[in-house]
């Protein structure tokens, strides 16, 4: 009798349940409203609470974080990756004893440097199909602050020192990396532009320096990539947290611009969790226990409004709605290495900047026989440090390359730096411990070594060219330093380049330097030494094949600088408002004192340069520069004619006809520059308002092609009257292969003045 009340009570308990899980409503099958409708506050809060990378969420180990799933409502886990250079992963799962990899892309820099959307998006969809195969919901890139200061150890995660090009580079990753059913993610917005106290530092600057060059690249991103997220930074802004600032990502972002992606913010310790929700942070990464008592106590004693936290559980929901895991979709686990590995190579040729080439240094020939110097051609780093790590299959460098492409380089001299590398690696190991620190702010590594002269000399009889590379590298957390062996040369490497120039030169043989590096670096210095110069940047597993590529003229250089290179740090207009050498402890950095916070640089940076950012203060001053914005070299040349100007209401589009008039095929950016002017307020010289590639010229062959702006992108932010407005008169629109080097000119007369209201103040300045 007792079991057959127990049987009778169990089923009426469980169709009772069942019942009710009929009668709750279902996402993806009931309108997102009525599910939030049903949503206790409980699940409301962890949904919008990350969950950190501690545990398995999906076929890999570890993830950067995941999205909570509630069961009873259809609401599933969704998987969060790193990064910006290709999809992070680890290598090992559980119960396999196979290794897994990603293709490990060119850096953001070398990717702004092809100037070539379309090649940007093919990268950003190869990117795509390996998140789709592992499974990933959302990567966490690109990431396009500005570069404002050569010393961010961050800058090869970032574009450009100019918005026009970082917003229009990123957006074509995101398209590419959407386009294949995943999702990208914008960061860090905004004004993350050193990592120096990143956590806290407070960004202080001007309402038109921020609208005009701090958000005018994530506006561009947001507006014509459409990314499926967006990171809220870790820093302040004009003494408001990021992360709490209401007017940055709810006025500005979702009002003004109508941003309808998720907004998440940076991993890290929780903060003003109410405020934080409030702000229009939907998801809290990567998440804390802690922070769902917070939402939930906030709304229960009204520090937060159920209209706060139901806005942003709808931006969640529509989220979770468009991806993979939430369609029940696997993948392969299987991605095509070698056929990514090859886009990877194609973009690391086409991002190369030649700087230099006099007499025709390079290309290498095939009878050349090549001296190759400098520990940089064994170290060799293909991205950064940080999360942007990629743990890739293998990384080529550039002796490999040479012996790819059958280019003869002396065996002595690699046995030397072989066994350098190795004496110097005994010493350094016992520091070089896989440890948090390590990760963020690399491994010792050996320095340049010391070349006996005569060595130098045997060898400038018996090769007929030297390359002499040198590597640097920066990462999450640091800033770089101008200091020796970092922005500026080592004495040893300067010592290398003056006596391999010596001896080479004697015998009537050329010297070329080739940069491995992850941003600007001093140059001015020593290019008068030598006779040829590669700007490799950090180009991704392929590297040293891409550079035998671009050295043995297999494939044309035709990259451009996304930044200006100066003749002096100094004379950079950021340069007395950006941290120099200081050293941290742990603790500091990640919580810092009362006397390090009041410290100038530190605690908080005054952007006084205003919006006189890289080229638009050294073109405008007409200052000298080692090379200026937009500045590369070509083994062939290019004749620009037939500029012609078409409008179609307020929108403008500029052709050129592009020539090959050189001996090889090619390709060429194009950039086009307004002047405006003079109006209501100052402006620089020159601003880039649109860029076009070509695509593969033959001698002789010509490409027409079409730049398009908008009269809103002649106006500048007047912030007396919190308008945009392009004054009324003639504007030069400016075609130009640099910013320096000029090509057609077009006048465009604009009848009477445009202005648009952005009336959003962000903080008092």
């Amino acid at each position: 009798m007792k079991r057959l009340i127990f049987m009778l009570l169990s089923v009426f308990f469980f169709t009772g349940i069942q019942a009710q899980n009929k009668k709750a409503p279902q996402l993806g099958k009931d309108p997102i409203d009525k599910v939030v409708a049903a949503m206790t506050l409980e699940e409301k809060a962890k949904l919008l609470v990350g969950s950190n990378a501690d545990k398995q969420f999906a076929f890999m180990a570890t993830s950067a974080g995941a999205t909570a799933a509630i069961p009873r409502l259809n609401i599933k886990t969704t998987i969060l990756d790193d990064g910006p250079t290709g999809l992070r992963i680890d290598t090992i799962v559980k119960g396999s004893d196979k290794k897994y990899y990603c293709t490990g892309f060119p850096i953001a820099t070398l990717m702004s440097s092809t100037w070539n959307t379309a090649l940007v998006s093919k990268v950003g969809a190869a990117m795509g199909q390996e998140m789709v195969d592992y499974e990933c919901d959302i990567i966490l890139g690109p990431s396009l602050n500005i570069q404002r200061n050569p010393l961010n150890g961050r800058n090869f995660e970032y574009y450009s020192e100019d918005p026009v090009l970082s917003g229009k580079i990123a957006a074509s990753m995101v398209k590419g990396i959407q386009s294949m059913g995943v999702g990208a993610t914008i960061k860090h917005f905004a004004a993350n532009d050193q990592q120096t106290m990143r956590m806290f530092n407070d960004s202080r600057m001007s309402q038109r320096t921020l609208r005009e060059i701090y958000l005018k690249n994530f506006e561009i991103a947001v507006k014509e990539g459409n990314p499926w997220g967006l990171m809220s930074s870790y820093n302040s802004l004009n003494g408001t947290s990021v992360q709490s600032n209401y007017p940055l990502l709810t006025s500005i972002l979702r009002k003004e611009w109508k941003y309808n992606g998720v907004v998440m913010t940076d991993w890290g310790d929780p903060r003003v969790t109410t405020e934080q929700i409030h702000a229009g942070n939907d998801l809290l990464m990567g998440g804390a226990e802690s922070q769902v008592k917070d939402i939930i106590e906030g709304v229960k004693s009204g520090k937060l409004t159920m209209a706060d936290v139901d806005s942003n559980v709808k931006y969640v929901l529509e989220y979770i709605l468009k991806t993979r895991h939430f369609k029940g979709l696997t993948g392969s686990k299987d991605p095509d290495l070698k056929a990514h590995a090859q886009v990877a190579r194609e973009a690391a040729t086409e991002g190369m900047v030649l700087l230099k080439n006099d007499k025709e240094a390079l290309p290498l020939l095939s009878n050349d026989s090549i001296a190759l110097f400098g520990i940089g051609n064994y170290i060799y780093y293909a991205n950064g440090l940080g999360s942007a790590d990629v743990n890739k299959p293998y990384v080529v460098n550039l002796p490999q390359g040479l012996k790819n492409a059958h280019i003869y380089y002396h065996p002595l001299i690699d046995k030397f730096y072989q066994s350098y590398i190795k004496t110097s690696n005994i010493q350094l190991d016992e520091s070089n411990e896989k440890t948090w620190k390590n990760w963020f702010f690399g491994y010792h590594m050996p320095s340049e070594a010391y070349i006996d002269p005569v060595f130098i000399q045997r060898r400038a009889k018996d090769c007929s060219k030297a390359i002499i590379t040198i590597s640097r590298n920066g990462g999450e957390c640091l800033d770089r330093d101008y200091i020796e062996g970092d922005y500026l040369l080592t004495y040893t490497e300067k010592e290398l380049i003056k006596n391999v120039s010596n001896y080479f030169h004697k015998h009537g043989k050329k010297v070329i330097v080739v940069l491995n590096t992850g941003g600007a670096m001093d140059v001015a210095t020593w290019k008068d030494q030598v006779d040829g110069i590669l700007m490799a940047w950090q180009p991704g597993e392929e590297g040293g094949n891409a550079m035998a590529d671009v050295l043995t003229g297999k494939v044309n250089p035709s990259g451009k600088l996304p930044m200006t290179l100066a003749n002096d740090y100094f004379d950079i207009p950021s340069a007395k408002n950006f941290p120099l050498h200081y050293v941290f402890s742990w603790d500091e950095l990640l919580r810092p004192n009362k006397e390090v916070m009041a410290k100038k640089n530190l605690g908080y940076t005054n952007y006084e340069e205003g919006i006189w950012v890289g080229y638009r203060y050294f073109n405008t001053q007409q200052k000298p520069v080692a090379y200026p914005f937009g500045y590369g070299l070509s083994y062939t040349s290019f004749e620009y004619d037939n500029a012609k100007l078409k409008k179609s209401g307020n929108t403008f589009t500029v052709t050129v006809a592009i020539k090959n008039t050189g001996k090889v095929a090619g390709k060429e950016v194009i950039q086009l520059y307004s002047t405006a002017p003079k109006g209501t307020l100052e402006k620089p010289l020159r601003e880039l308002k649109g860029f076009g590639k070509t695509r593969l010229l033959q001698p002789g062959e010509t490409d027409n092609v079409a730049m398009t702006f908008q009269l809103r992108d002649l106006a500048s932010f007047d912030e007396s009257q919190m308008n945009w407005i392009a004054d009324a008169g003639t504007y030069t629109l400016s075609i130009g292969a640099s910013v320096e080097d000029i090509r057609k000119t077009i006048s465009l007369k604009v009848a009477k003045p445009y202005m648009e209201s952005a009336p959003t103040r962000v903080g008092s300045k």
